[in-house]
């Protein structure tokens, strides 16, 4: 999972990768692969105490609700749910700093509490905050990164946006996992990048946004770092035959169409609701 680690500071550190712009910290890739990324920068996005994430709504979502920020669930300031675990309504004061399309810290936002949290199925965190999309955007003029409500197509140019470093990385979407174990959990249907987007400690709950609409299509959540298979750090594929892979360097998302049915009207997450698969406590 890519919680930030020492070593991953020391090699930005060494590198000088942290102190660069976006552009010049793009991943290593031929131009062939490149995607179009003219369009996507940081708006929207936040950094955390430990991790990445985004100020997100639903494609039905009002200006008069309040705003939500995505992370993942491995990134929740209470700890790694357990295998099974779901989080919900939980109370919470954790700050966020909203990024500008540059990068810059433009203020300070608040939760009002953990609407949803787990690492079951996915890894994904939800906070409500204590301001609207409205409120957000006549402070800061910063709005909302819209969840894009249909699976993810492969091969599909996509940027890893990470609030936490401050970098964008530009890769494809190389196909999907039907299972993903790490350490004590699975995850289902996972993202599978191409070597291009070569994440790191901190980016950690990064939107994966689809260049070609601007939409969120994916939560940036593990790689597998030390070639180890389904230990911590270093998920393994599983397929529907049950034949396990592991590769070494590839990193991950979960992705996020499947929050779109869960959440009604005023933002409120409703687990019952028609088309809602997430998991529930």
């Amino acid at each position: 999972m890519k919680k930030p680690l020492a070593g991953a500071l020391l090699a930005l550190l060494l590198t000088g990768a942290a102190a660069v712009p976006a552009a010049a910290s793009a991943p290593r890739e031929t131009v062939a692969q490149a995607p179009a990324v003219s369009a996507v920068g940081f708006a929207g996005t936040v950094a955390l105490s430990n991790c990445s994430g985004s100020v997100v709504r639903m494609p039905s979502s009002l200006p008069s609700d309040p705003a939500l920020v995505l992370s993942n669930g491995h990134c929740l300031e209470t700890g790694f749910p357990a295998a099974g675990e779901v989080v919900v309504n939980k109370r919470s004061s954790r700050s966020f700093t909203l990024l500008n399309s540059a990068g810059t810290g433009v203020g300070t936002l608040r939760a009002s509490k953990i609407a949803y949290g787990t690492m079951t199925d996915t890894d994904i965190s939800i906070y409500q905050l204590t301001k609207t999309y409205a409120q957000i955007q006549s402070t800061y003029g910063i709005s909302a990164l819209t969840l894009n409500d249909t699976h993810p197509v492969q091969g599909s140019a996509i940027s890893v946006v990470s609030g936490y470093w401050k970098r964008i990385y530009n890769c494809n979407v190389d196909g999907f996992v039907y299972r993903m174990k790490e350490g004590d959990w699975t995850w289902k249907d996972s993202v599978r990048y191409t070597s291009a987007c070569n994440t790191i400690g901190g980016t950690s709950g990064s939107p994966v946004i689809d260049t070609a609409t601007g939409k969120v299509v994916a939560v940036n959540n593990t790689g597998n770092e030390n070639g180890e298979s389904c230990t911590v750090n270093n998920p393994c594929e599983i397929d529907e035959n049950g034949t396990v892979t592991v590769r070494q360097g590839i990193n991950y998302a979960q992705e996020t169409y499947t929050i779109v049915p869960c959440v009604g009207p005023g933002n409120v997450i409703d687990l019952n609701r028609a088309g809602c698969a997430l998991p529930k406590p």
